[in-house]
């Protein structure tokens, strides 16, 4: 029930004084059985206490207010985003040390879309009447266990023995400088008999448990978001919602540039920091210290979950303002009802018959469908398509590009707010918006790089490596003097290992390259020890700039369309509805869009890492044909969203998204204070938005 401003002004949004609440509890209990008031009255002094154990006390209690918990809530929101984008921004280097295929990555990325789906719901049902602030600190701790899971990995299997040969420190430097005994043949070179194959320790296990963390990962998001925003809207003046939910997007915003940014200077460290390594960050073979930016993020948010777990069932503020609104006769007792099995499928089979609520969320699937593989995939796109290193990827991905994010949701809000436009402009814009993400991903498919699209020629030569027997020879790329790329010295046919003037490691005798000197023997075919300098920076910044563009348009319309949801609903059925598309959202977009892509990606490998029991990653692709079938796949989707969105621009003519009020003056203006944060915070489009942006 909206309250009037004539009583906002009269009760202070943050701390109503003590005295006065006091005097709203006698009053109240007078009218009560004396013995059922004294317990009451216990029990209402515990449920606006700040606190617990031995953290109590006069400065705790001044803490809680309003201001402070929006404060509290979005730092630990920034945190949950950044854990979010810290996992996306280093896939590339987890696929690579654990050898998991991108399509099992994106298995394992849906975990935690999975456990957010049902525990959103129950969540919802189950947990309204209990201490809020300590469930949402038990959410936070089930983060803390999340990254602990993920870094447990370094710690279990270490840097992983092939990384420890690219160092210094571990023995295979003589190796890796030429200086081999006659006794111990490189086996990296042409080999007379079969090579052996790779044998790990385990394949599964790594996989599992990344998967048990995102899984975990899910259910803390769930009681962290439903039930957080839940507390906010029940403890905070409607009238301020906007700026409350503005004040906590945004700190939620910086998150994922800062998730990015920190697996940026992680992966700068080599995947073992005390080793000293002898390839550079932009050797494909870098691993960067992954792990390392858990510990940080594990120890904050610990202490994040605390400060949330120290705050009231009910803010002071908030029990004075119910209290007197319910002495005025102008709001009821809270009162939650249960909703039957049946009335559930009578709400189901309503909405069912919402056009502007079917279209609209149809057109919600298609959009996070194709744009999906961006968001999860990018640094990955990036490192793959333009040569770059997984640091300048990451940043590329986090810092630059959401930034332009940010600029969208503020401007597309200044303009929403001010001119307060149709639903019949929203949906129009929505369209317009789909439209130009197709024409920019069009755009991706000729933003290739030839020197990139070259590096697929090295692995389709078969018929000189066979005599050599390299199937099971690791990725260690050589360079040819034709500026080519070899997978190995062994799939290069090279026979001899040396070492020249100028300390490089050469390879001799390479019967698979063509020499430059057509009559000239085969021994001055050799290639140079790592991979060929491929210059794609030119196209990678072009890239950067649609990129921007896109993430600035795409941003711009994701609150419009969030609004269209919520007011094609009635308000009775306004959180039930937003449950039940979200659901959906998540069966047919959020979970199986990442294993298509992930498959997808798959499909172009050209070079696999095998090992004894299974594939491995991949070290190749075939980038030409990837580009135009992944971007073609995801701009298919995304302009069946565009013309959903006509749809629902058509069925939408007499929706309205602002309602008239009348001031003092007697002016009419639009308002959206009916909307509430729970509302807002019931919908899993939000929270992908959130993670993102």
């Amino acid at each position: 029930m909206s309250v009037d401003n004539k009583d906002q002004s009269e009760v202070s949004p943050f701390l109503a004084d003590a005295g006065k609440q006091s005097a709203i509890e006698k009053k109240v209990q007078e009218l009560k059985d004396p013995k059922i008031s004294a317990l009451e009255a216990e029990d209402d002094s515990k449920d606006i206490t700040c606190g617990f154990w031995i953290f109590r006390g006069p400065f705790l209690q001044s803490c809680a207010t309003e201001a402070m918990y929006v404060t509290i809530y979005g730092i630990a929101g920034c945190f949950m985003a950044m854990c979010f984008a810290y996992f996306n921004g280093t896939i590339t280097t987890l696929e690579k040390r654990y050898k998991i295929p991108t399509k099992t990555l994106g298995i394992i990325s849906v975990g935690n879309d999975m456990s957010t789906m049902f525990a959103s719901a129950l969540t919802g049902y189950y947990l309204r009447k209990v201490h809020r602030p300590r469930w949402m600190g038990f959410g936070l701790f089930t983060i803390v266990i999340f990254c602990l899971l993920n870094c447990s990995l370094h710690f279990i299997y270490g840097a992983g023995e092939e990384a420890l040969k690219l160092t210094r420190n571990y023995g295979d430097y003589q190796n890796l400088t030429g200086n081999l005994n006659s006794a111990h043949r490189d086996h990296k070179l042409c080999m007379s008999e079969d090579s052996s194959c790779i044998q790990e320790d385990s394949v599964w296990v790594p996989q599992f448990i990344l998967f048990l963390a995102q899984f975990i990962l899910g259910i803390g998001q769930a009681l962290f978001l439903v039930v957080g925003l839940a507390y906010m809207d029940d403890n905070t003046t409607k009238s301020k919602t906007p700026a409350m939910l503005s004040f906590s997007t945004f700190l939620r915003m910086l998150g994922p540039a800062i998730g990015y940014s920190l697996a940026s200077l992680c992966l700068r460290w080599y995947i073992d920091p005390t080793a000293e390594p002898l390839i550079k960050p932009e050797d494909p073979r870098w691993l960067g210290a992954w792990w390392l930016g858990w510990l940080i993020l594990a120890a904050i948010t610990f202490l994040i979950a605390i400060l949330m777990s120290l705050f009231p069932k009910e803010l002071p503020s908030s029990k004075a303002r119910r209290l007197k609104l319910e002495r005025a006769g102008k709001q009821n007792p809270i009162e939650h009802k249960d909703l039957s099995l049946s009335d559930m499928w009578q709400s189901v089979k309503l909405l069912a018959t919402n056009k502007v609520y079917v279209y609209n969320t149809c057109a919600s699937i298609l959009y996070f469908f194709g744009y999906m593989v961006y968001w999860i995939f990018t640094p990955k796109y990036i490192e793959t398509q333009y040569q770059q290193s997984a640091s300048v990827a990451t940043m590329a991905t986090g810092t630059v590009a959401l930034g332009f994010s940010a600029v969208g949701v503020l401007l597309s809000g200044y303009i929403v707010s001010k001119y307060k436009p149709s639903a019949r402009a929203m949906a129009a814009w929505n369209a317009t918006v789909d439209f130009l993400t197709v024409a920019g991903i069009l755009l991706y498919v000729f933003i290739g790089c030839e020197g990139s699209d070259q590096l697929r020629s090295m692995a389709t030569s078969d018929s000189c490596i066979v005599s050599c027997h390299c199937e099971y020879v690791h990725y260690a790329p050589i360079c040819s003097p034709e500026n080519v790329t070899y997978i190995s010295a062994c799939h290069a046919g090279c026979t001899e290992k040396t070492k020249d003037q100028l300390g490089r490691t050469l390879f001799t005798g390479c019967d698979c390259i063509s020499p430059t000197n057509k009559t000239g023997p085969s021994e001055l075919q050799y290639a140079v020890d790592g991979a060929c300098h491929v210059d794609c920076f030119q196209q990678f910044l072009i890239f950067l700039g649609v990129m921007c563009f896109l993430k600035l348009v795409g941003a711009s319309s994701k609150s419009t369309n969030l609004l269209i949801a919520l007011r094609c609903i009635p308000p009775e059925d306004k959180s039930f509805a937003l449950g039940v598309g979200s659901m959906v959202a998540s069966l047919l977009g959020f979970i199986p869009s990442p294993i298509f892509y992930g498959w997808l990606i798959d499909k172009y490998c050209l070079v696999w890492g095998k090992t004894c029991s299974n594939k491995g990653n991949c070290w190749i692709y075939d980038t030409q044909s990837l580009r135009y079938a992944l971007n073609l796949a995801a701009g298919s989707f995304i302009l069946l969203g565009g013309f959903m969105n006509i749809v629902v621009w058509y069925h939408a003519k007499n929706l309205k998204i602002f309602d008239e009020v009348k001031t003092e003056t007697g002016e009419t203006k639009k308002s959206l204070e009916d909307i509430t944060l729970k509302d807002l915070g019931s919908t899993l489009q939000l929270q992908k938005i959130a993670e993102d942006i």
